[in-house]
């Protein structure tokens, strides 16, 4: 059996209001990636947002859906 998690990745907003946008910062995204993988999770979809920050400001989100193999107890 599979057990599914949502995973949303987004750079803080500080980066959107006072450096443009606020890409998301590769290096940071694969460091959060991997810590998921630890726990078994492997991504089985991506979607890519922008949210809204300060009104007049936006961010760039990544909403992730993990999967991994339900551990019966």
């Amino acid at each position: 059996m599979k057990e599914y998690k949502v995973f949303l990745y987004a750079e803080n907003a500080f980066a959107s209001i006072f450096f443009n946008g606020g890409k998301v910062n590769p290096v940071k995204l694969t460091r959060a990636l991997n810590e998921q993988a630890k726990e078994g999770w492997c991504v089985k979809g991506i979607e890519r947002e922008n949210r809204r920050t300060a009104l007049l400001f936006s961010r760039e989100a990544f909403i992730f859906i993990l999967e991994r193999d339900k551990h019966e107890s």
